[in-house]
């Protein structure tokens, strides 16, 4: 069939919660509250600690604030609406609004990629070359380093939401999910997605595999010269200032592997939705904690700008 062709199918039905037992739905639905809001709220107190204390104007935690905002925009592109919808009893989508959500998530999803491959390159040269930190870390390097992802996911989500859009949709219109995702939506079209699937592997793949890479040839380096250092305390120093992001690389990676990296027969549409909550929702939550809890600088900014909140009240 023809790309040209016009899809006769206007709307999407988001089926994924309304699919559980009643008393399951309000259980699934008060968790994924809960967890929308402690991410928008952890990340944003993140965000204000960064501009608030002078200590933390570098770019580590410039890095992170981007991250942190990422995180906010990435859970509200999805979330909101499904709880939107549990909460009117309407499960429908229409064809453009799952187009701008598939957008918006892929663009989000990549930023968090492609800056958690920048912040490893900002931990590298800072525990490799400690002595030209501020010589290399430059205010115009730094904003390079974050307009680059949002200019590279941005010109990638619209490659992937224009590819969909030529897409026709002309038989089943259920999503056994709680979003747009570009899988089931390949699932659902009755046109050829050879294009499609043939960009999801190589420039899709690349994307995603290039700043992996980055981030495991930063962390060898780091290794080596972490190694080299005489003293217990001072390697110990050395990885402490690594350790928020290398944890929060393993869960957004492992997740990820563990859903796209295993064979086809292995795959569910329960098993990908439990793994897409995991990336979506819980790793974005729990970044701040992460961040926060493993970092003396950011645990007393935050407990400076909590107490003049409340001494201000």
């Amino acid at each position: 069939m023809s790309g040209t062709n016009q899809s006769s199918i206007s709307e999407f039905l988001l089926l994924w919660l309304s699919r559980q037992p009643q008393q399951q739905q309000q259980l699934l639905f008060g968790l994924f509250l809960s967890m929308y809001l402690v991410t928008v709220l952890g990340n944003l107190l993140i965000i204000l600690a960064i501009s608030t204390d002078s200590r933390l104007h570098n770019p580590m935690y410039f890095f992170l604030s981007n991250l942190s905002f990422g995180d906010v925009c990435f859970s509200s592109t999805t979330v909101p609406k499904m709880l939107a919808n549990h909460i009117l009893k309407n499960q429908s989508i229409s064809l453009p609004g799952c187009l701008t959500q598939l957008y918006f998530f892929i663009m989000f999803a990549h930023i968090d990629n492609l800056l958690l491959s920048v912040m490893a390159y900002d931990r590298f040269v800072a525990v490799c070359h400690p002595l030209h930190y501020t010589t290399k870390m430059t205010h115009q390097l730094c904003a390079l380093l974050v307009a680059g992802p949002w200019v590279t996911a941005n010109m990638n989500a619209l490659l992937h939401t224009l590819l969909i859009a030529r897409l026709s949709f002309c038989a089943d219109n259920i999503i056994p999910h709680f979003f747009c995702d570009v899988s089931p939506l390949l699932k659902l079209s009755c046109s050829d997605t050879h294009l499609n699937e043939m960009m999801i592997l190589t420039e899709g793949a690349l994307i995603m595999i290039t700043p992996l890479v980055c981030i495991l040839v930063s962390y060898i380096c780091i290794t080596c010269a972490v190694l080299r250092v005489p003293s217990t305390k001072g390697k110990w120093k050395a990885f402490s200032t690594c350790g928020s992001h290398l944890a929060v690389v393993s869960l957004f990676y492992g997740t990820i592997i563990a859903v796209y990296f295993n064979p086809s027969s292995s795959h569910s549409a329960e098993k990908d939705t439990v793994a897409t909550v995991m990336y979506t929702v819980v790793i974005p939550m729990l970044n701040p904690f992460i961040y926060s809890l493993r970092n003396k600088d950011m645990k007393e900014a935050l407990r400076k700008m909590i107490g003049r909140k409340t001494g201000s009240i």
